[in-house]
This record gives C-alpha cells, sequence and structure tokens, in this order.
C-alpha cells in the first residue's frame, strides 16, 4: 500500500532545528531528511517500518513553512505568498505567528502533496490539520483517510470526515464509534534506533521528569512542584516560563529538551516521573511510557487500570497512587540503586521485544489492510 503520513511539530522545535541548518543550500529532501533524523516525536519511526515491511511510505511536516514552501517550489506549484526570508537566527516567535499566518497557503501546498501522491491512506498525526471539508474533497485521490488521536476529542464536525480513527486511548474508541467513524486501539511504541544513536550514556541524574509544564497541565504542575519539595529532582521540557516565581520547580528546572536531547535526558536517568494528562482519565497511553523505559530509566508512573497491559507493574515499571506515595518511591529506589537498576532493565527488555515501532506498524499494517479491503 502507499501511505502518505502528515504530521506536525511544535513549532518552537521547528525554531530550534531550523537554526541548526543552512537552509539557503538544501533542498526539500534534504531537510525532511535532517528532521526526520533529529528523532521529534515519531520522526520517521512509522515510514521507516513501514517499507522495511514492503510498502510505500512518506512524511509529511505540516507546518514547517520554509520546508513546505521548498517543496512547492521544487515541483511547480504557486502558492499565495512569497517564501519568507530566512534571517540569521530564527527566533521562536516569528516561526509561530509565520505558521498562524501562513496556515491558508499550508492547507494548499499540503492538498497539492496529497493529490501528487495520490495514496491508498493518508494518514493524519493530528486530527484538526484540514477542515473537514478540504478531506471530503481530497477522497477522490485517497482510498482512506485515517487519524490518530490521543488529547482532547474535536468536534464531531472535525471527525466525519474520517473513515478511521486510531487511539491509544482505550476509553476513546466506543466513543469515537459511537459519534460515527470506525475506530480502533493503537499503542505508541519506542524505536531502538534512538539507542544506536545515543551510543553509550552515562547514568548521571538520579530523578527526572521530562516534559510540558504550563496553564494546559495544570493538574500536573501542581503534582509536580510538590515533588519538587520532597525529593531532590531536575525538570526538563517547555514551559517554565509560564510558572508562578515562587514555584519550586524554577530553581531545578534545567531547560527545553527536544528530540534526541530529551532522549539522552532519559538515558542519563535512574529514575523518571510520568504523569499522565487528564484526558488520558484512567488509562496509561503517553510516549513517555516506551521513551523512559526504552531508554533503560526506572519509569514511575501514575497508577492506571491498563497498566498491567503494557508493563509488569512493580518488576518492570513503578507505579505511584498519590504524590505522597511518589515521593516515597523515589525516596526508596534512590536509597536502593541495584533495585532501581534491575526493575529499569526489565522494563527496557519488554519495551524492545513487544512495544517497538517495528511491533506497531506490524499492527498498522494489518489494521490498514483489512479496513482497505473492506473499502473496495
Amino acid at each position: 500500500m502507499r501511505v502518505l503520513i502528515i504530521d506536525a511539530y511544535y513549532p518552537r522545535f521547528l525554531a530550534h532545528a531550523m537554526e541548526q541548518m543552512d537552509l539557503a543550500s538544501l533542498g526539500y529532501e534534504e531537510i525532511l531528511t535532517r528532521l526526520l533524523q533529529l528523532r521529534f516525536g515519531t520522526a520517521d519511526f512509522y515510514s521507516r517500518h513501514l517499507r522495511a515491511l514492503g510498502h510505500e511510505a512518506r512524511d509529511v511536516i505540516f507546518n514547517c513553512d520554509i520546508l513546505q514552501r521548498r517543496w512547492a517550489a521544487e515541483n511547480g506549484v504557486a502558492v499565495g505568498a512569497s517564501a519568507p526570508k530566512i534571517p540569521a537566527r530564527v527566533g521562536r516567535l516569528p516561526i509561530v505567528r509565520r505558521w498562524i499566518a501562513a496556515r491558508d497557503t499550508l492547507l494548499d501546498i499540503a492538498q497539492w502533496q496529497v493529490r501528487k501522491a495520490r495514496p491508498d491512506v493518508l494518514y493524519l498525526q493530528d486530527l484538526n490539520l484540514f477542515p473537514p471539508e478540504i478531506l471530503l474533497s481530497l477522497k477522490d485521490s485517497v482510498r482512506l483517510i485515517v487519524g490518530q488521536i490521543a488529547c482532547p476529542l474535536p468536534t464531531s464536525h472535525y471527525l466525519k470526515a474520517f473513515d478511521l480513527i486510531l487511539t491509544s486511548f482505550p476509553h476513546y474508541v466506543d466513543r469515537l464509534r459511537n459519534i460515527g467513524p470506525a475506530a480502533e486501539y493503537f499503542r505508541i511504541g519506542f524505536d531502538p534506533i534512538v539507542l544506536d544513536e545515543l551510543g553509550a550514556v552515562a547514568r548521571v541524574r538520579r530523578c527526572t521528569f521530562v516534559g510540558g509544564i504550563s496553564p494546559a497541565h495544570g493538574g500536573r504542575t501542581r503534582f509536580l512542584e510538590q515533588v519538587a519539595r520532597g525529593v531532590d529532582i531536575e525538570f526538563f521540557g517547555y514551559g517554565a516560563d509560564t510558572l508562578a516565581r515562587d514555584s519550586p520547580i524554577l530553581p531545578k528546572h534545567r531547560g527545553e529538551a527536544w528530540a534526541m536531547d530529551m532522549y539522552r535526558v532519559l538515558a542519563q536517568s535512574r529514575i523518571t516521573v510520568n504523569v499522565h494528562i487528564d484526558v488520558a482519565e484512567n488509562f496509561a497511553n503517553n510516549m513517555r511510557l516506551y521513551e523512559a523505559t526504552g531508554c533503560g530509566a526506572l519509569l514511575l508512573t501514575d497508577e492506571k487500570d491498563n497498566l498491567d497491559d503494557l508493563f509488569r507493574t512493580g518488576d518492570e515499571v513503578v507505579a505511584y497512587r498519590s504524590v505522597d506515595d511518589a515521593i516515597d518511591k523515589i525516596r526508596h529506589y534512590m536509597q536502593h540503586p541495584d533495585e532501581a537498576a534491575a526493575i529499569a532493565r526489565a522494563g527496557q527488555q519488554r519495551t524492545l521485544s513487544e512495544h517497538t515501532y517495528r511491533h506497531r506498524m506490524e499492527e498498522l499494517s494489518e489494521i490498514l489492510d483489512r479496513y482497505l479491503r473492506s473499502a473496495r
């Protein structure tokens, strides 16, 4: 099958990434390859393993303005606005503003990419990228429109154009089906290529949290502030600038960690803390489950109903029930490093043997093939 995977990256990461490239000398494919090789989000973890399984698969980064305009120029596609000048240092806020201002142009380019590729499967990592009217207009070029979600559901208006929606939230499957589109449970994973590219990394950090801290993560922030008062922990990720000036997180915050820098922090961590967002309800699902264990850190995560379906709690990961329980367990495993290391090794073995993107793409290939056959 031919699969076109369209994703959007955090604008702040794109700003950071673009600063590192000599964009004037690079063509579309070179920029895209370099971005994917930074290992942000799911990078090329879907497309590379789908290709290894015999499919044709390509990636599009929808909101990388410079990259997408480069594709348009190389493919003779006229767009509404001229390509922006690239400053010597690309500031973060201009990137965010440029994406918003250029959204109509980016939609035009992405439609051209879909129509040129004529994929069997259009796979959207963000359900909000295309308005439903545009998705419906693309059905003459696509056999199956598929979306993936692990965040608050958009309105039902945005769901009607999808033939299939995949989700790592078990509780979303029936909700989506009741709204209208077909839905399947589909877990996230880890790609061992990260370990190959990291090489040997010393575990020099006792305990970390890696992730977003912002007003949108209110419950998580309050939890982490209590943890920061109770134990020696380092924080990495975006959103520190939104914290109150007296937040106990701030003195322990080490800045943003994107892509391979994030994986390196996890590989340096003896213990790392995971906190699911509220919309996960009582189900474990997020990327950090697999990223942390895949990198060999002891994962301390919130107790969820389905956690034992993914890992053996107490043997491969450790679960907490409250902030006090989390603090007690962090202290315990800091004082018993051999016990912590044994659980971390078991967690890593479980991820590498069962939760890699190669495993996931084998599952995805079967799901997509089944839906394509039924769509004939």
